[in-house]
């Protein structure tokens, strides 16, 4: 039987723990909304307390959601404040707007302080020239290493590792490690998981977990505390490849490797969530003909960047309706069939859809590839199928209903079947021919297959109309 202090206890914990669940991931709009408020009546007391508070993923989330008269306000006046981190939380067109608007040496003296992947991260969407001017104002070890990191492609290994690092002798004993690490405490990095052990050419000859380390006995030699596989990284590796190796693996950290299959860097598992959440949201985007960034651009750069997608759109719209002039007569005769000629068009599309956004993203998880590629086609075609039955089944006796036609029913519902078929199959097989081709299919895929499933769909439903009752 509980003791009263020990139910008291419990009821206080089950409090704290309703709590928790109770309130939003992130900064309340309350909260942000007394930060402008303190803000606005210069009471800095109540500001400065409240932004002590912070951590760097709230403060970035502030920073985004305050009109832009306020956060220049709150960087100009209480930058110190805010952790270097802020910035690299934030979304990278914000990011670039603010830091561009600072003086170079305020921008080195927050990279100096950031471990260099995070800096690198910062550095990587300000326009060359600004670039430049900063790498002027760091020191001699930060700047190298950013160089470093310009010097790798776009988006691969090299430009997501972090240059700091643990590495120990293959000769070395755990005494003699846990004494260095004790040792060189400030030079090690903030947070690491794994130790990588070296040759004397510095080739990484094993890897050995944290865990391992603290349990062993001091006299144990490191070698026989090593991972079987060490999953060396080149630093060339598009960072799409590196993710699927963390995922399939399991990992927590893996070393980055030169040419000469030297260790230069480690990639950790944070660095690879915000690439798995960055590819996944970029996909998202494209699949729309949005690109990334899109709620902090300028209203005329905005409206640019989606001109040409919609541009795209109507091109393909004007298809589909020279598909329907064709039958022009027909539909003058059978006013029902204009009615009726959007619920093909629009549940083919639909289907489309749902099988191209498990195709784009099977792709990119590498879930599909040639040895799967009929079975998954075959599957979303039956699948598109036996949707259109149903739906044909459904419409087809609505339509008889209402328009008192037994043969306009039967019209839309075969067409509505036929349409749901060619969803299905292009919906998956468009994707895949595009990456087969080397194109992102994410980017195209969308237009081509609306395309598809107007035309069939038009064609379907006005061909058999005019054959069957025009």
């Amino acid at each position: 039987m509980a003791s009263p202090a020990e139910s008291e206890s419990d009821k206080i914990n089950q409090t704290a723990a309703d709590n928790a669940e109770s309130q939003p991931v992130g900064l309340s709009d309350t909260s942000i909304e007394e930060i402008a408020e303190a803000l606005h009546e210069n009471n800095e007391e109540i500001l400065i307390e409240q932004l002590t508070q912070l951590g760097p993923a709230d403060a970035a989330e502030l920073l985004s959601k305050v009109s832009g008269e306020d956060r220049s306000e709150l960087l100009s006046k209480h930058r110190a404040a805010f952790d270097p981190l802020t910035f690299s939380e934030m979304a990278p067109d914000l990011r670039r707007e603010i830091l561009e608007d600072m003086p170079p040496v305020q921008v080195a003296s927050l990279l100096s302080e950031l471990e260099s992947d995070d800096a690198l991260d910062l550095i990587l969407n300000l326009s060359p020239e600004f670039q430049t001017d900063i790498i002027k104002k760091l020191s001699a070890r930060t700047r190298i290493k950013l160089e470093e990191g310009l010097s790798f492609p776009e988006e691969s290994a090299g430009r997501l590792m972090q240059r700091e690092f643990v590495a120990i002798p293959q000769f070395w004993t755990v005494g003699k490690t846990i004494d260095y690490l004790r040792a060189a405490a400030s030079e090690l990095p903030e947070d690491f998981y794994d130790l990588f052990v070296i040759t004397p050419t510095y080739k990484v000859s094993g890897i050995i977990p944290l865990n391992r380390l603290v349990r062993s006995q001091r006299p144990e030699k490191l070698e026989n505390l090593m991972l079987d596989r060490t999953h060396p990284i080149p630093a060339e590796m598009d960072q799409e490849e590196v993710a699927q190796i963390f995922r399939r693996e399991d990992i927590t950290s893996a070393p980055v490797v030169d040419e000469s299959e030297r260790l230069i860097g480690v990639i950790t598992v944070d660095d690879i969530l915000d690439v798995v959440d960055e590819e996944a949201h970029e996909d998202l985007m494209r699949l729309a003909g949005v690109e990334r960034g899109d709620m902090y651009r300028a209203i005329l750069s905005t409206t640019n960047s989606r001109f040409r997608w919609l541009f795209i759109n109507l091109l393909t719209a004007i298809l589909a309706s020279i598909v329907i002039s064709f039958f022009d007569a027909t539909i003058e005769q059978i006013v029902a069939l204009a009615i009726l000629m959007p619920i093909v068009a629009s549940m083919g599309g639909n289907a489309g859809t749902q099988a191209l956004t498990v195709a784009v993203r099977a792709l990119s998880t590498r879930e599909l590839s040639g040895a799967n590629t009929f079975r998954i086609v075959w599957k979303e075609t039956v699948v598109g199928m036996l949707n259109g039955i149903v739906f044909a089944i459904i419409m087809g006796g609505i339509a008889a209903l209402w328009f008192h036609s037994a043969a306009l029913g039967g019209i839309l519902a075969a067409a509505m079947v036929v349409n749901l078929i060619c969803a299905g199959f292009f919906g998956t097989c468009i994707p895949i021919l595009l990456d087969r081709w080397g194109s992102d299919p994410a980017i195209s895929s969308a237009v081509f297959l609306t395309t598809i499933t107007d035309i069939v769909g038009f064609f379907a439903f006005l061909g058999l109309a005019a054959v069957f009752i025009a």
